[in-house]
Parts: structure tokens; sequence; C-alpha cells
């Protein structure tokens, strides 16, 4: 019950937080239970391949828990020491942030719960009475088997994202190096070139006669092995690639004498080009992704457009949790950068600088796997 005590002091930023987890794990389990109908009524050979598909949805809920959990001991440090101060070790809160989330996702599994067994009941029409299973008797184990995933997922997803080290009040943060190791740039310049160089070598003429092609879901159509493989290397390298290349940015824009504007921006993206990396790349990933699809496939069912929807959501909601988490743990340094006499509007005019360079950068490296994305669907 105290998670639930602590929920009655949210503030708007967290009852927006708690509602998107809720809202992701009810899509997901939405996902799994379209996966149990649709088994009810098929040969079981097709329900391990429908339950795969459901991976990246709790894959996206996972992502969205870990992001959001990470930003609360920055965003909330009276909490956190008054925690403390009650007896709270560092294990015993990110026990209870992670029965936070779980309590979130479980909240959006039973509303989906609710929402499958009611269509069951003669009122799903014809377009979604093999998704529910309709007119097939519905194991009570089932469904409750496959929900206790999503909060399970949620909750140990956020208990891993949780420093033991930041769940305690007045520990001074661990400097982190804003370079990169070579063997850090040569590996995703590798799986970049690699990956480029295999997906030209399957569309060359005449490589559709060689291997087997790979149907693709959403009337993707198919597609080669080779071409297949070879974006997916490029899009990982890509990937990986972002944040060199967004710490890159930042020192581009530290040269040659810059005044306070370019030089705000230019240290702060380059100290946040790490944290900000994983959620910007899975975000811009997917972005490509889906407009590639919309470019060159047919119009895609409504369960492939909610997954995507799904994905891109919890992405962008992770990008927003990672943003809050690094202002939190920047308010001191932009308080005494206040009281040195720094203007308000060179603090924002640094900002915009910032996002327009990571913006740069987040065009080119998307852009490049829309474009190879594209390149397999032609």
């Amino acid at each position: 019950m105290f998670p639930l005590r602590l929920v009655r002091g949210y503030r708007a930023l967290d009852l927006a937080r708690w509602l998107l987890t809720a809202a992701a794990a009810a899509t997901a389990a939405a996902f799994l239970l379209r996966s149990l109908g649709r088994a009810l009524g098929e040969p079981a050979a097709t329900s391990v391949p429908r339950l795969l598909w459901c991976l990246p949805a709790l894959a996206a809920v996972g992502w969205l828990s870990a992001a959001a959990a990470r930003a609360v001991p920055a965003q909330h440090p009276e909490r956190i020491a008054g925690l403390t101060a009650a007896g709270y070790g560092p294990v015993r809160i990110r026990l209870l942030i992670a029965v936070e989330t779980a309590l979130a996702a479980a909240l959006g599994s039973v509303l989906a719960l609710l929402l499958f067994l009611v269509l069951r009941n003669d009122i799903a029409g014809p377009g979604l009475a093999a998704d529910v299973g309709l007119g097939s008797s519905l194991p009570a184990a089932a469904p409750v088997t496959l929900l206790v995933l999503v909060p399970l997922v949620a909750g140990c997803a956020a208990a891993a994202a949780v420093p033991l080290t930041d769940a305690l009040p007045g520990r001074t943060a661990v400097a982190r190096s804003t370079g990169f190791h070579p063997a850090r740039i040569a590996v995703p310049v590798g799986f970049t070139v690699v990956g480029m160089a295999l997906e030209l070598y399957g569309l060359r003429p005449g490589a559709e006669q060689d291997g087997r092609p790979v149907d693709l879901p959403a009337h993707l159509g198919s597609v080669g092995t080779a071409a297949l493989i070879g974006w997916a290397l490029t899009a990982l390298g890509l990937a990986l690639l972002t944040a060199p290349l967004l710490a890159l940015a930042g020192r581009v824009l530290a040269l040659r004498r810059p005044g306070p504007v370019r030089l705000l921006a230019a240290r702060s993206l380059t100290a946040e080009a790490r944290p900000l990396a994983g959620p910007l790349a899975v975000l811009v990933l997917g972005l490509a992704v889906l407009v590639a699809a919309l470019g060159y496939g047919d119009e895609p069912d409504l369960p492939v457009r909610a997954a995507v929807l799904l994905v891109t959501g919890c992405a962008a909601g992770a990008v927003v949790a990672r943003a809050l988490e690094i202002r939190a743990a920047r308010r001191e340094v932009t308080a005494a950068l206040v009281r040195l006499g720094t203007e308000p509007a060179t603090l924002r005019a640094a900002v915009a600088v910032q996002a327009a360079a990571a913006v740069g950068v987040l065009l080119v490296t998307g852009g490049l796997t829309a474009l190879f994305a594209a390149a397999c669907l032609v």
C-alpha cells in the first residue's frame, strides 16, 4: 500500500509518467491477448510466431519503464531524502520505484483484460471475432499468465535502471568522461560499412534468385536475406554512432572562439551525448522505419499501426524522461549560472542551439537509416 500512498503526492509530470506507462502496458497486453485469441481458433504452430511478434511491444514497455524510473531520484531528491531518513536504504528505494512502476503496468494490463472479456461477450463484430477467440472456450490461467509478463517486465526494467548510488541523497555524482575510446567508434563504423556493403550486394541485379527471401509484415513484400541483414547492421551501426556524433557536434560548436551561447550549448551537448544518445537513437530508428514503410508499402492494418505507435510513443516518452533527468541533475549548475549574472534568455538560446545541433545529427543518422530501408523495399 505504501507505493499507492506515494501516488497521492504526484504532480502533473508524475501523473503523466504513470499514465503513459499504464497506456503502454495496456497496448502490450492487448497484443498478448490478441495472440491468445488467435491461438484459440488456429493451429498451435502459428501461435508461437504471434507471441514472438509481441516481443517488440514488451521491449518498448520495458524501455519506457526503465527511462521513467531512472529519472525519479533526480526529479524528487526531497522524497528520496525523506525515505532515507525513514530508514529506507538504496535497495529498498530501488524496489519501491520498481513496485510503483509495476503497479502502473498492472493497471494497464487489467484494463486490457476487461476490454478483452467485454468483447468476448458477443459484442465483437466480425472483424474482431478471430482476435478475441469468439466461440472458443477461454482457459482462466492463460490470460492471467500472459498479463503477468507486462508488469513483471516493467518492474524488472525499472529496478535494473535505477543506480544504487543515485538513490541516496548527498552523494556526489561521478564525473563521466566526454571522450570516446577509438574502439567505441571503430565498432559502429565497422557495422555501418559492412552493413552497407552487404545490403548493396543483396540488392544487385539478379540477387533475388540467391537465397530465400524473407516475407516482411504489414504488406511490405519480401526482401533478400543478405539485404535485410545488411540493413540491420547498418541501422545498428548508425544507432551506436549517435553518441559520438552528438559529442562531435558539441566540439564543433566550440570552435573558433565561441560566444557564451555557443560555449554553453557546446559544453552541454558534449556532456549529455552519452545519456541522450540511446533514447534518441531508438526514436530515430522507429521513425525511419515508419517513414520507409509508409512511403513504399501498402497501408498497414490496425495491429501494425498500433505496434508502430506504441514503439514510437515509448521511445518519445523515454527521450522526455531522459531530458527531465538531465535537467534535474543540472539544476545546481543552472542556479549557479543565474547567480553569476547569466540572463535566462542566454540559457534558453543555448538550449535552442544545442537542440538544433542534435536535430542535425539525427537527421543524418535517421535519413541514412530510412534511405537504406527504402532501398530494401523498392
